[in-house]
């Protein structure tokens, strides 16, 4: 908006004049809230374009895609000029314009691509953010710690998964050094990476990572480059929504020296529908945020919430938050009636004013408005009108949002993804050797299974034909034997023959000389008788 010579920025008019921000109050932080449809989104450009004419650069998280506009000039109309006139007060002629904007994405469709190593998330911030347990975020940083001893580098997504796998499968070579890694951590780990993994984690993390020192730019006339993230399917994806405002918030807290009180901020963050940061977030995020709004400060940058009940921001970040632009608010039950009571004496009390009457009848474009003042002090709340802004309040067409994105000087620098070798490059190739040389030990083994089943056939075999020769020998010598005992058989056949028939020969004429001795005796002893 049209800043003046007191460097402060023209935020609302009402019938008692202007009311200003003051620059140097910004990185104060703040919060834009208001029921649907009561000029929220108004507010937030109008901010938005006021930053960028001081020189700073602006983050802004498109949630309905209702900002992209802002690249454009505004349209005059006569409802526009009644308004300048009726409610603002203002004859002067309203010069509109376009603004320097960058578009990004983390999908990559709407914008140039957003990407973070998941080395630059750490063990830390994603524990808190997949609801780890202690035990559960040890074996986090186990997995984290064994990579960087063994050279693996954790880029994407697919890095991370392939390192908790490989320190699970090789747990028990791990525990002496690092310590115990149990089956159901490691399982437990590997649930939550799956559901991340289902919001987008493997498009967000990757090569080449967001230098967020890109966003710090100005435009050739001075303005601050307002960097425009398309976020109207990331912020369906709540988790990676979360994941994504957790690492930019850590890498510029991390990154950004002290700067101490300046005159104005260095850079400035509006989140859109900051509900869907803190609902069901778990304690040890909503702590790591609220420590890091607490801090950031110190070091030149704002943040602002924009969101429909100042209740869905935790009231420890709530506390940080110094400058107040309340849209109306409905109160139809008495839970909402409480809320709306809470958030009226939320503002320093104005006697002349009834913030809780207030806060129910406020028009669009309407706001109870409360800015710290050069000390730091809130100051009491007013009722008033936001200004205009100066560009235009529609959607930017898709031809002329492509156009800006291919423009862009960054385009060329993140459009393409690079995937180098990392550690699932790594622990597969190291999974294929490994494959490889058991295929190759199981081939040699099977290999000399199959040897030595053939030496031992072969031996068989010859015990066999051993056998088989020799038994075919012992038939041999038995046949001989039996055709020698034949040929024996016949030969003693014939010499027993011989003996008996000389035998009988002989007997008989024994015999027969005995009967002829006989004969001749007879003969003769008759004959001796005779005489």
């Amino acid at each position: 908006m049209y800043i003046p010579k007191l460097h402060k920025i023209w935020l609302c008019q009402n019938d008692k004049g202007g009311i200003y921000m003051y620059p140097k109050m910004a990185n104060r932080h703040g919060l834009i809230a208001g029921a649907t449809g009561t000029g929220k989104t108004v507010t937030l450009k109008v901010l938005a374009e006021s930053f960028s004419e001081m020189g700073v650069p602006v983050f802004l998280a498109d949630i309905k895609g209702d900002v992209s506009g802002m690249c454009l000039p505004g349209e005059d109309s006569e409802g526009f000029r009644k308004r300048l006139r009726n409610k603002l007060g203002l004859e002067t002629e309203w010069k509109f314009a376009g603004y320097p904007v960058r578009f990004w994405d983390v999908y990559g469709k709407g914008g140039i691509p957003v990407r973070a190593t998941v080395s630059e998330m750490g063990p830390d911030l994603l524990s808190r953010l997949l609801e780890l347990n202690e035990t559960q975020s040890g074996v986090m940083n186990i997995v984290f710690r064994v990579a960087d001893d063994q050279g693996l580098l954790l880029l994407d997504f697919k890095d991370l998964r392939s390192m908790v796998q490989y320190v699970g499968d090789n747990a028990a070579q791990f525990k002496t050094s690092y310590g115990n890694i149990t089956p159901a951590s490691i399982g437990a780990i590997q649930r939550s990476l799956l559901r991340l993994e289902d919001q987008g984690a493997d498009i967000f993390f990757g090569e080449p990572a967001l230098d967020i020192k890109d966003w710090f730019a100005t435009a050739e006339d001075g303005r601050g480059v307002i960097n425009l993230l398309h976020a109207t399917e990331l912020f369906q994806r709540p988790l990676l929504y979360s994941t994504f405002l957790l690492w930019m918030l850590s890498e510029l807290y991390e990154m950004m020296p002290e700067a101490g009180d300046l005159d104005k901020p260095k850079m400035v963050f509006f989140f859109d529908e900051a509900h869907l940061i803190f609902k069901d977030a778990p304690q040890s995020l909503l702590d790591k945020i609220e420590q890091i709004v607490r801090l950031i400060r110190s070091k030149g940058i704002g943040i602002y919430f924009i969101t429909q009940q100042p209740t869905d921001v935790p009231e420890s970040v709530l506390a940080q938050l110094g400058n107040k632009l309340q849209h109306a608010l409905r109160a139809y039950t008495p839970k909402e009636r409480k809320s709306l009571k809470a958030t009226a004496q939320s503002f320093r009390e104005n006697p002349a004013l009834d913030a809780e009457a207030a806060l129910g009848e406020l028009g669009t474009g309407e706001v109870l408005v409360s800015m710290l003042d050069p000390e730091g002090i809130p100051s009491i709340v007013q009722r008033a009108y936001v200004m205009p802004p100066r560009s235009y309040l529609g959607v930017c067409d898709d031809a002329k949002r492509q156009q800006l994105i291919k423009d862009c000087p960054l385009y060329s620098k993140y459009a393409e993804a690079v995937d180098r070798e990392s550690a699932y490059e790594l622990l597969t190739q190291k999974a294929e050797e490994a494959h490889a040389e058991s295929e190759a030990a199981a081939k040699a083994e099977a290999e000399a299974k199959e040897a030595a089943l053939r030496a031992k056939e072969e031996a068989k075999q010859a015990k066999e034909a051993e056998r088989a020769a020799r038994a075919a020998e012992r038939e041999r010598l038995a046949a001989e034997r039996a055709a020698q005992r034949r040929t024996g058989s016949r030969q003693s056949k014939g010499v027993l023959d011989k003996v008996f028939d000389s035998a009988v020969n002989s007997a008989t004429r024994t015999v027969g000389n005995q009967i002829g001795s006989k004969l001749v005796r007879g003969i003769l002893g008759s004959l001796f008788k005779g005489k």
